[in-house]
């Protein structure tokens, strides 16, 4: 068999052989041990090999605001205030150049897929939109962009924001996203896009939840639409920050509702930390959903970036590695099968949420991103940054490791450990 390329060496599960992968014609045309092959060569080291991180839940149309939109406060009303101020005088370009700072980004991390959230309302029109549809298209060559759009400051109470949102899904927004508590009418904004998505035929992503008061919530409404439509499986939770405040028997309760309704878990530790509980002068709680315990109960379940660089995040490298090791020190998970479970999070999880396959296979597409682990686990406790990365068999980032410039004298003077601690 004539191949076009041959990584050798590498591992596609934990405690996997080092094998080879043959790819030819930009497809993935053999996987096994010591492929004969006289085609190039990329040594992989014993390195892990993945199809690439998902990132279920990101906002380019309002990053990197810092330079224009302050939130003292650091609330989330504060942030919302901030960004709507701001909005009004985004153009196509000026989001355009922004999301691609940050696509940039995040192909240098491994990301592969994600699903974007885009603000939709008078004020801010088509622009949002119009601009990530064009990012969608420029860097279709590294990533897939899929687009929701959303009412961030209301629907019912908004008028003219319905007739933008079915205008871009007319042209072609993947699916509808939805933000109940900015809504003066939040169970009329939920029931209104289940018909629209109903109408069009797109899944729904909502945010949801966002706060620490669990005497009253949407997410029952969701669930009890979700079911009312039979729109199991196609429905997303985002935030849901309540959920870190419910004790062990109404979290079994609310964890039995979601698995019967079908509705995903999406968590952003780096947002839902840095705002909850800003109330409190001490004991501060986490304000993080437990998403391990929902991935445990077999929950589609992710973890991702929100924001970056702005009033809601004032901080953000789009490295998913690092978003699933802030919420296992957050959950204080250390246990291999723990840290497992927080790269599926960022991996498999999302690629299943957004329909994806994840798991890599003779006759796909060589996307291919490599990490410098043997291991999930060590992916996430070692925040490991990624070598490379390939899309249809073309180089789309190179990060080499770090080699270590130590003098001769230095390594010659070097003694063995028992040696030296004699």
């Amino acid at each position: 068999m004539t191949l076009d390329l041959v990584i050798r060496n590498a591992r596609l599960s934990d405690g996997d052989e080092l094998l080879d992968l043959g790819i030819r014609d930009g497809r993935i045309a053999d996987i096994a041990r010591d492929l004969d092959s006289a085609a190039r060569a990329m040594d992989a080291e014993g390195g892990r090999l993945i199809k690439g991180f998902a990132d279920s839940h990101l906002h380019l149309d309002k990053a990197c605001l810092l330079d224009r939109a302050a939130n003292p406060s650091g609330t989330l009303k504060g942030a919302i205030k901030a960004v709507s101020a701001a909005k009004r005088d985004f153009t196509r370009e000026d989001i355009y150049a922004r999301g691609a700072r940050v696509l940039e980004k995040a192909i240098c991390q491994g990301t592969t897929l994600i699903r974007t959230h885009v603000e939709i309302d008078p004020a801010v029109g088509l622009a949002g939109f119009d601009a990530v549809a064009q990012l969608k298209a420029d860097y279709a060559w590294a990533l897939e962009l899929q687009i929701c759009v959303f009412p961030q400051e209301g629907l019912l109470n908004y008028p003219g924001t319905e007739e933008l949102l079915r205008a871009a899904l007319d042209r072609g927004a993947d699916l509808l996203g939805g933000c109940p508590y900015t809504d003066s009418d939040p169970k009329g904004q939920i029931a209104r896009l289940f018909d629209m998505a109903r109408e069009y035929d797109v899944d729904l992503d909502f945010h949801l939840d966002f706060d620490l008061d669990n005497t009253w919530r949407h997410l029952d409404e969701v669930a009890r639409q979700t079911v009312a439509h039979a729109m199991q499986g196609r429905v997303a939770v985002g935030h849901v920050t309540k959920l870190s405040t419910l004790p062990p028997p109404q979290l079994d309760e609310t964890i039995a509702v979601m698995r019967d309704a079908g509705i995903a878990l999406t968590v952003l530790p780096a947002t839902d930390l840095f705002m909850m509980g800003r109330e409190f002068t001490d004991s501060v709680p986490r304000g993080v959903a437990p998403a391990h315990r929902f991935h445990a109960a077999g929950l589609c379940c992710t973890v991702a970036t929100n924001n970056v660089l702005n009033p809601f995040t004032p901080y953000g490298d789009c490295s998913l590695p690092r978003m699933a090791n802030l919420f296992a020190n957050i959950a204080q998970i250390g246990d291999p099968a723990g840290l497992d479970a927080c790269f599926d999070m960022i991996s498999a999880q999302p690629f299943r949420l957004l329909g994806r396959e994840a798991a890599i296979k003779t006759g796909d597409a060589a996307d291919l991103v490599l990490l410098p682990c043997a291991t999930s686990a060590m992916a996430v406790a070692e925040i490991c940054r990624p070598v490379w990365g390939m899309r249809s068999g073309k180089m789309t980032f190179e990060a080499p490791k770090p080699v270590l410039l130590a003098p001769e004298s230095a390594v010659a003077g070097r003694m063995p450990f028992a040696e030296s601690s004699a």
